[in-house]
């Protein structure tokens, strides 16, 4: 079922004292956009990307620069933090040495996707201030005939300080047996790593997020897999989520490929296309617990199916879940979907009301609420525990260059303190919509009173 062709932008719905009052900051066509919880702009910053995330000073992590050739793909030429007027505070680009169409040479960060300050994760939106190092996740171009008879798109983890250096490296190809993939995935990924067509080469594995653990309970009670500087990880293609030993680089958690792997896993069923994982810092509702967008649509490699004759995105579903999950006991604290049950069992007839195949976001605040970003068609909610919507945000700006169908897409939203921001707080200002049976625009009409020009048919 898709939505109407006319449909009202702008925040449609706001219950001012149960939502968790802040700005939500997110990326669209006029650049990365600061909003009030009335809808109201607040900042635009051009000239920056779609990966972009709020520090706890005022300061923004954030990518510019898109780099049109291989191992581009989705990739950006630099790193940069600046502040509340746009001046730049750190840059990095020296991590790729690449030839540009015009056969110049120049350095490039080869970011995409995620990034962020390592750190203890002690703010709403799980930043701290610079300095730090920083965490950031590019692409290597590659060939291993063990994965694949074709070149690799792979990806590759850096921790890069404040001076530039990388001081720490994690590359994906080299881990290949640690993600749980069957024989029959990886002869149909041998054959095709899903390539663009060509030449180009495979996205294998298409990482979306990577986060440090930061402080837990986990840890605390003595489980080494979850050491504060671990780092969780999202496959969006191998239907996969990780956590990877800081010191070893080997994968010592995992939910996916398959759910049908255990018990624990087949409970919170099969992920697929994930994005957004992190663990809930200390301090937020939720603390320790495993939360992400499972996005649903397409992803993963199997043996050839009827939808997918070549084994790749063979595994599918018509709708999303947010899901938080405890680690330690790989069970589901809290969903939301719009799954429902009644006398019959489970109904997934229309849980894809709440879908988006690509993109999107998650972010648990704290006041216990969840702001959720179904990125396809950029629209935000903040639902309570009880998954009542106290906020919601249609992004009203289109991308002309996108398709119909994507322009209003967002990759991801997060919501900041007032004081975040170095100007005075908004005035706020309850939004009640109307009731959709009534909701008209100008010349259509009220249905009127059907006891008026109903007729009973009479059998003869």
């Amino acid at each position: 079922m898709g939505r109407p062709s006319v449909f009202p932008t702008g925040v449609t719905k706001y219950d001012r004292s149960r939502a968790y009052n802040g700005y939500t900051l997110y990326h669209s066509e006029p650049g990365l956009c600061l909003i009030d919880m009335n809808g109201r702009l607040v900042r635009i910053w051009k000239g920056v990307n779609n990966t972009a995330k709020p520090l706890a000073d005022g300061d923004i992590l954030a990518c510019r620069g898109s780099i049109p050739v291989a191992p581009g793909r989705g990739s950006y030429k630099a790193v940069v933090v600046f502040d509340w007027n746009g001046q730049e505070q750190w840059l990095f680009t020296r991590n790729i040495r690449m030839t540009m169409q015009d056969g110049t040479s120049e350095w490039v960060a080869c970011a995409h996707h995620d990034l962020e300050v390592i750190g203890d994760k002690k703010s709403v939106f799980a930043q701290e201030a610079m300095p730090g190092n920083v965490l950031i996740l590019t692409h290597k171009v590659l060939k291993d005939e063990k994965i694949s008879r074709h070149e690799l798109l792979d990806e590759r983890i850096i921790e890069v300080d404040r001076d530039g250096e990388t001081v720490w490296e994690w590359n994906a190809h080299e881990h290949f047996d640690e993600f749980g993939l069957s024989d029959e995935a990886k002869t149909s990924l041998y054959e095709e790593p899903v390539r663009a067509g060509g030449d180009i080469p495979g996205d294998w594995i298409h990482l979306n997020a990577i986060s440090t653990l930061g402080a837990n309970s986990h840890y605390e009670s003595r489980d080494k897999r979850f050491h504060p500087d671990n780092i969780i990880c999202s496959s969006r293609q191998l239907n996969c989520v990780f956590i990877i030993d800081k010191q070893s680089g080997a994968v010592v958690w995992r939910l996916g490929p398959d759910c049908r792997e255990t018990e624990e896993a087949a409970a919170i069923g099969q992920i697929i296309g994930q994005h957004c994982v992190y663990m809930i810092p200390k301090g937020v509702p939720g603390e320790g617990n495993v939360i992400l967008y499972d996005n649903g649509g397409f992803g993963g490699f199997s043996a050839p199916t009827p939808v997918a004759f070549d084994g790749v995105n063979s595994v599918r579903r018509h709708y999303s879940r947010v899901l938080e999950i405890d680690p330690s006991t790989m069970k589901t604290v809290w969903e939301y979907s719009q799954i429902a049950y009644g006398p019959m069992g489970r109904i997934e007839m229309c849980a894809h009301n709440f879908f988006s195949p690509y993109i999107s976001s998650v972010q648990r605040l704290p006041n216990g609420n969840t702001l959720i970003n179904q990125g396809a068609d950029g629209q935000f909610i903040e639902v309570t525990p009880e998954k009542e919507i106290v906020w919601e945000y249609q992004n009203p700006f289109k991308n002309s260059k996108a398709p119909t169908l994507m322009q209003n897409s967002v990759y991801r939203a997060y919501r900041v303190p007032y004081d975040w921001a170095p100007i005075e707080a908004p005035e706020e200002v309850n939004v009640v919509p109307p009731e959709p049976e009534t909701y008209r625009v100008p010349g259509s009409f009220q249905s009127g009173d059907p006891d008026a020009v109903s007729v009973s048919v009479v059998e003869p």
